[in-house]
């Protein structure tokens, strides 16, 4: 970075900041401009547009729409792909149990909500907030948060043309403060501006650690005669087995397209797990290739995802602004949805900034969003299912969904928990083992069909990034991949990377740590699962990344 005390940038002021143009970002400043359109809104977008770094599974519960748009169906809302029918199963290496739909709490049920690409949806969203008069400005990375004391004050935003060592070139441009009375952080899981924020002013302290999955998916066009619209799929089990949680999607989208998603709890402690290759194997299951063979995959992403809940949620509101959404991590892990509380999010902080714009504060933390999301909707999803990831975690699937299962039956009942309030204990990263405790898993190579390598599959998340600038993915400390992960981890980065960022490369005889910073799809697993916390993601100039279509 440039030394901020020779840079000198221009400022603008407005009401509100939003850093970030995803469901929660969109539905604040489209909730503001409806209460008072004379509030001054601006959102940034680090994506070259508006949904480029978009990816969900996804189906959406409609409820924050509801709340935020009522009429959306009349304004041409891209959500149409109702629910059909809900299928979970549990996967064996060649065969598959269909678990009954019965057992399962009323809020696992998918009835009333809607296959999307979450991309197109905050393209719309985007339209509606312009139409209002939000000013959306994509390519925009805030890159630094403007501090004034501990009060957020605004963020650097559009720095552009910076030398591979930091130091400005030909076609610098320093970019611009933006200045907000509230400042919204929206920038969706494990961003780096709320990370910091959480950090410098601990807004951890006293809730538990954030816990987080890695979700990748490929969307495919499929044989007429295998798509059925609407209909929904997830399994748990195999491949995976006891070496890591989690499980899939496939969702029979629209226009003979299934979206195919693999998600691996990130808390895994065998080193030389590869989750991508994990996804790759998942496909050649027979109830998944017969659906995929003479197919196309047409695209493919990658993204973490929060999955705390409701113990890991931090200090919603500080001086100067709020976290939103899944940067305070509100999905419900169980029912693998997080769009309807990151719009509600979005909805609560917007009327709790309102109401103190109009009660001429600026500034201050607006507490009375902390309070709505704990007491109102967003709190009421997350607490009737806060055991399930933990139990998960610590006793296995089969208790998970057992013991998991009366617990959510319960508080779906009665709003009372029976089990309490489990904890997660450690950050994904220490839950690491050392590699001499695990025997290596041997992947099989994918046959280009139904499974492809990474670097193949990368170059259909579109992602791209400007050679000539700084690498965004910064080491604290450039000897450690080789002196401590290699030796004690096998340096996993090489594998938990979705994208083939990371390799070790011998140079000489000597190991070599590379990063091939160009394949970064945004996810941010390094930043949470490195073993030595050594990585940190950082955002590169705006535009930069993945342009994902319709994910």
């Amino acid at each position: 970075m440039t030394d901020e005390t020779q840079t000198l940038r221009e400022s603008m002021e407005y009401d509100v900041v939003i850093v970030g143009a995803g469901p929660a970002g969109l539905s604040a400043a489209i909730r503001l401009k409806q209460i008072d359109p004379e509030i001054q809104v601006v959102v940034l977008e680090k994506g070259s547009e508006v949904g480029a770094h978009i990816l969900s599974g996804a189906v959406l519960d409609p409820s924050g729409l509801n709340r935020l748009i009522p009429d959306w169906k009349e304004k041409g809302a891209p959500v149409a792909t109702e629910v059909t029918d809900d299928n979970f199963y549990v996967l064996g290496e060649s065969g598959q149990m269909k678990v009954p739909n019965w057992p399962m709490p009323p809020l696992m049920n998918n009835h009333g909500n809607y296959i999307v690409s979450m991309g197109n949806v905050c393209r719309w969203l985007a339209e509606q907030a312009e139409e209002l008069g939000v000013e959306v400005f994509p390519g925009m990375a805030a890159s630094q948060i403007v501090w004034d004391g501990n009060r957020v004050k605004g963020v650097v935003a559009g720095e552009m043309g910076l030398n591979a060592d930091g130091t400005p070139g030909p076609q610098y441009e320093p970019g611009m403060e933006l200045h907000g009375k509230y400042v919204f952080i929206a920038e969706g899981v494990r961003g780096s501006l709320a990370k910091e924020i959480i950090t410098r002013l601990n807004l951890s302290n006293g809730h538990e650690p954030q816990k987080f999955g890695l979700g990748m998916k490929e969307i495919w066009e499929v044989s007429p005669e295998k798509f059925k619209k609407g209909r929904v799929v997830h399994t748990m089990g195999w491949p995976l087995g006891k070496n890591a949680g989690g499980g899939s999607f496939i969702y029979h989208f629209e226009d003979n397209q299934v979206l195919v998603g693999f998600v691996v709890h990130l808390n895994y402690a065998n080193p030389h797990l590869y989750p991508y290759m994990e996804f790759q194997r998942f496909k050649h299951h027979p109830m998944v290739a017969e659906l995929l063979e003479g197919g196309k995959r047409v695209a493919y992403g990658a993204r973490a995802i929060s999955e705390g809940g409701w113990q890991s949620i931090p200090e919603l509101s500080f001086e100067g602004g709020v976290l939103l959404g899944c940067s305070a991590g509100m999905v419900n892990v169980p029912r693998i949805k997080g769009n309807h509380n990151a719009m509600i999010s979005g909805i609560e902080a917007a009327e709790a900034a309102a109401a103190a714009l109009a009660e001429g504060r600026e500034g201050d933390r607006l507490e009375a969003y902390d309070v709505a999301v704990r007491g109102g909707e967003i709190g009421k999803d997350l607490k009737r299912v806060r055991n399930v990831k933990p139990i998960w975690s610590k006793l296995g699937l089969w208790a998970s969904l057992a013991l998991g299962g009366f617990d959510m039956w319960v508080a779906n009942l009665t709003g009372w928990n029976p089990l309490g309030t489990w904890k997660h204990g450690k950050t994904d990263a220490q839950a690491t083992g050392k590699a001499s405790d695990y025997e290596p898993i041997d992947y099989p190579k994918p046959d280009g069909k139904l499974s492809f390598d990474r670097l193949t599959n990368v170059s259909f998340a579109f992602t791209n990034h400007e050679e000539s600038q700084p690498c965004h993915l910064k080491l604290k400390d450039a000897s450690v991949p080789i002196s401590v992960n290699l030796p004690e981890f096998a340096e996993p980065a090489q594998r938990y990377c979705p994208a083939g960022v990371y390799e070790v490369v011998e140079d000489g005889g000597d190991p070599r740590f590379v990063i091939n910073f160009q394949n970064c799809v945004h996810c941010k697993t390094c930043d949470i699962k490195d073993p030595s916390q050594n990585i940190n993601w950082t955002t590169p100039q705006g535009g930069d990344g993945p342009n994902y279509p319709n994910m």
